[in-house]
């Protein structure tokens, strides 16, 4: 029996699996880095013991430290969450050298599905079907043709991956790929396979024992990628009937007994499709042998905790019998990133966190009101999950959850999600792995608010500056602040939202009625102030009257009106010119590290010319030249860490036309 369990992971998986293994009454160990000390996750264990710097090379990805963590601490078992060491065969050899249930696969499982290459040959073998695939990039071409992806041998969350549509593409994105998976991996054996144009991720989980058991759990659609990093995970899919569910649980089966499998896993394939319908084709991709992030849309329409089978068949238990699935749930990932600026990840300080409650509604974060999200690790702040009797019911409650959900300090995917979920195309299934590359889908990055519900948000942000400062200013009760005794002039206020600056004015009479209420010049239809506080706004306007809740951090200002949340700055009135950029200027979008330099000061570059290459949150983000000119300042080089809007580069514009 497992007494005690140090987690070998941080962030929101940490906490599941300690939530779990409290209720089973079994007592919990966190690890944590330099950068993790304040972290939920740290408080909610028994014990914690720091084992290294941020980097996760420095701590989550050293094995002597954890392993030694496990013996200061007497845990006698270890999990190993996802990501990090999860599917590191060396550490479950190290955790059973140590005498430390490990709990996961027998390491010889986990050897052999680390590798991409060696998991086809011996998952094809036992009769599940492959795609064509190679190794050597020089006979790709001839071998498996054009489109084909490019893919780590020996990883897996999209890190690494490129489609390759032509012979001119291959060089670079061997080169970009192998440079990925040495780093992700340390592994760049890299894997070349026939790409399927139209198809849909569609996964099985599994539970196998050390009695030789092993079932099925259902399917997880995972199509809604981006870079082929899932963004939205639901089950069951709505592209796969009962027969073809029969023939892909089979196989994953299959999959689990050629690999004596013990723990949960998941059996990933590639479905084709035909539009939003599936051929009954099928083909295997790859064997997580882990618990996957989205494992909660499982749990939920099978009343499973897959943790507590993980740990129940660690200490020699059963699989459970297949349950009869209930319902449909979705899962969708909140991130910190900018969807108008290309969803570059986000850092800083997440200043409130609060996604409300509803029946169905289930929300497992990492982090909370005050966290930081760090440049070291995914900016992933939540994942939210619905469940409902329906699929249409669970997506309309999974976004309203969103929408009304008090998200403040760092830009988001939330409005993009809320969208997604909203979709005309996503609601009727019509989608495939292509699904967010469709033109039509740059409407998905639109922000939730009109331009009439900004102006409405602007407002009642003065209104309620105003009632704060009346709060606090020494005047007759009977006066209300913002109240002149010369009622030509306005009260003025400007707000910065995105790119553009939105300008409020407002008049009040002696009853502390609006006299006047305009925004970029434009009075607001017929409006009146039924009440005003720090915290929010009563406001009427055309007869319809809403509520907004403000919420002010120095100069940021965050309003949560009914359709949304709309995030404005307060303009300074009197701007320090020194801290303006000059023209020109390249200035890094996030913290990061150069990993590439491209070009060298005096250089003549045109609009799109890659410059240099930083490397942030797991990811590789290329910098290119805005507009044709002259490479004036190239102030960085290869291995240097630069702070978020540090210059990169500056570029004198010669105003020649480029061509077309």
């Amino acid at each position: 029996m497992i007494r005690k369990l140090l987690v070998a992971n941080r962030g929101e998986i940490a906490r599941r699996v300690i939530r779990t293994a409290r209720e089973m009454g079994i007592a919990t160990v966190a690890v944590y880095s330099d950068a993790d000390a304040a972290e939920p996750f740290v408080a909610e264990a028994d014990e914690a013991v720091r084992i290294g710097g941020a980097a996760p090379a420095d701590s989550y990805l050293r094995i002597d430290a954890i392993v030694g963590a496990a013996g200061r601490t007497g845990a006698d078992a270890i999990h190993p969450g996802y990501g990090f060491l999860a599917e590191n065969a060396q550490f479950a050899r190290a955790c059973a050298d140590a005498d430390v249930t490990f709990v996961g696969p027998a390491p010889d499982a986990i050897d052999a599905m680390g590798s991409k290459l060696a998991a086809k040959r011996q998952l094809a073998a036992a009769g599940v079907p492959v795609l064509p695939d190679t190794t050597d990039p020089a006979s790709a071409a001839a071998e498996i043709g054009f489109p084909l992806i490019v893919k780590p041998s020996a990883g897996g969350g999209g890190k690494g991956m490129r489609v390759v549509r032509s012979e001119d593409e291959l060089g670079s994105a061997v080169e970009a790929s192998r440079r990925e998976a040495a780093s992700a991996f340390g592994d760049d054996t890299l894997l070349f396979e026939r790409y399927v144009q139209t198809g849909r991720h569609v996964e099985i989980q599994i539970l196998g024992d050390t009695h030789g058991e092993v079932v099925h759990l259902g399917e997880r659609e995972c199509s809604v990628q981006r870079r082929h990093k899932k963004i939205l995970e639901e089950s069951p899919s709505v592209a796969v009937d009962d027969a073809l569910r029969e023939r892909m649980g089979a196989a994953a089966v299959a999959a689990g007994r050629a690999l004596g499998y013990t723990g949960a896993g998941t059996v990933e394939f590639l479905v084709v499709t035909e539009r939003e319908r599936a051929s009954g084709e099928f083909y295997f991709l790859e064997v997580n042998t882990r618990l996957q992030v989205e494992h909660p849309v499982t749990e939920e329409v099978t009343g499973l905790d897959l943790v507590r089978c993980q740990l129940e068949i660690a200490q020699g238990g059963h699989v459970p019998s297949r349950p009869q699935p209930r319902g449909h749930a979705i899962e969708v990932r909140l991130y910190a990133e900018d969807p108008a600026a290309a969803f570059l990840p986000q850092t800083g300080r997440l200043s409130s966190l609060v996604i409300p409650s509803a029946p169905g509604i289930r929300v497992d974060a990492g982090v909370e009101s005050g966290s930081e999200i760090s440049i070291h690790y995914d900016p992933m702040i939540a994942k939210v999950i619905a469940h409902a009797p329906t699929r249409a019911e669970a997506a309309r409650v999974l976004a309203a959850t969103l929408r009304h959900a008090e998200i403040d300090g760092l830009r988001t995917n939330r409005d993009f999600l809320v969208r997604l979920l909203e979709d005309r195309a996503f609601l009727a299934g019509d989608f495939d792995t292509h699904f967010l590359s469709r033109p039509e889908a740059t409407e998905l990055k639109a922000p939730l608010l009109e331009a009439a519900e900004v102006h409405a948000c602007a407002a009642a942000a003065a209104l309620a500056a105003q009632a704060a400062r009346r709060a606090q200013a020494r005047v007759q009760t009977s006066i209300p602040s913002g109240w002149r005794n010369n009622p030509s002039q306005d009260q003025l206020v400007e707000y910065a939202h995105g790119e553009e600056t939105i300008a409020v004015a407002y008049r009040l009479n002696r009853d502390g009625g609006l006299a006047a209420l305009k925004v970029d010049g434009e009075q607001l239809p017929t409006p009146r102030l039924l009440g005003a506080t720090a915290e929010d706004v009563d406001l009427e306007l055309d007869g319809v009257r809403r509520r907004f809740a403000v919420r002010r951090s120095g100069p940021d200002v965050h309003v949560s009106a009914p359709s949304g949340q709309c995030d404005l700055r307060e303009v300074d009135r009197y701007p320090d010119p020194s801290a303006q950029a000059a023209a020109g200027s390249l200035l890094a979008p996030m913290p990061g590290k150069v990993i590439r330099v491209d070009a060298a000061p005096g250089d003549q570059v045109t609009a799109g010319q890659p410059l240099l290459v930083l490397e942030a949150m797991k990811m590789e983000h290329e910098i290119v030249a805005p507009a044709a000119g002259t490479l004036s300042a190239l102030p960085v080089n290869v291995g240097d860490q630069v702070d978020a809007g540090a210059l990169l580069a500056a570029i004198e514009e010669t105003g020649i036309e480029e061509p077309v």
